[in-house]
């Protein structure tokens, strides 16, 4: 794929944030973690890859607005670009050994996701997209599932812990949906969740109490494999809401129909 010179510039920043979280990652029962909240750990590496991400995109970019996890956001003198960072996408599987987690870029433009970038490192998965550009993974072009009976088709999303107020409903949208479909998975990293959907590995996903550096990079994946994504709660804001669902186009509707049936 022949990106943009931002979309190239994300891509660079992923590798170079994924190269140091290889390497604290073969070394993680030696990483010093501390409590951020019940259930959501952040470490050094978390907190070294965001600052080598953001000394790429802020050094190249300065002028652009900045949102990610693990710092505060800015207004960029550009006011219509931003950077949605997350730089360690699935941080509790990262400190219990597994390798499922992921670097995740979005960029915004005038209030859209116009490019994104899901790295999983340990498995050198690079997921990219462009607006009008297409999805990719490494050099292959990715398509959504063409899978439309929901007795044949696997979902994901992501289950509360730690004394979450989403659990019951969660459990409401279980208890409806494993009756009706071939299995639900927990991944536990929400941006391979939404790429995983894009490459047809998935064929939809839903969850609820997510944030923008979750989703951002993710959606314009999504969009650009010919999914369709909505905020959970419909005429919501995608990125803002924390609430998002997406699919085929061919098992959307009945999908969503699934799980927002006691809205």
């Amino acid at each position: 794929m022949q990106g943009s010179a931002n979309l190239n510039l994300m891509i660079k920043a992923a590798r170079k944030a994924g190269r140091s979280l290889v390497k604290d990652f073969r070394e993680v029962e030696n990483l010093q973690v501390s409590m951020k909240g019940a259930g959501d750990f952040v470490s050094r590496a978390d907190i070294a890859a965001e600052a080598i991400i953001r000394e790429e995109l802020m050094g190249a970019r300065p002028n652009y607005g900045w949102a990610a996890e693990e710092s505060d956001a800015e207004e960029g003198k550009d006011p219509t670009r931003r950077w949605i960072v997350d730089p360690l996408d699935g941080t509790t599987n990262f400190l219990h050994g597994l390798p499922h987690w992921a670097v995740s870029i979005g960029l915004e433009f005038k209030g859209e996701v116009v490019a994104g970038v899901v790295f999983d490192a340990a498995k050198d998965e690079m997921f990219v997209a462009e607006k009008g550009a297409g999805a990719w993974m490494n050099e292959t072009r990715l398509r959504v599932s063409n899978r439309s009976r929901m007795i044949e088709s696997i979902f994901a999303t992501g289950l509360p812990f730690g004394g979450s107020a989403n659990l019951p409903a969660s459990l409401r949208d279980l208890g409806r949906l494993l009756p009706v479909c071939a299995g639900v998975r927990r991944w536990g990293a929400a941006a391979l969740d939404m790429a995983y959907v894009a490459a047809g590995r998935l064929d939809g996903f839903w969850e609820r109490g997510l944030h923008s550096w979750d989703v951002a990079a993710g959606v314009v994946i999504v969009r650009e494999a010919g999914g369709l994504i909505e905020p959970l709660t419909p005429g919501g804001d995608l990125l803002e809401d924390g609430a998002l669902i997406c699919g085929n186009e061919r098992i959307f509707d009945q999908f969503a129909g699934v799980i927002r049936s006691d809205r």
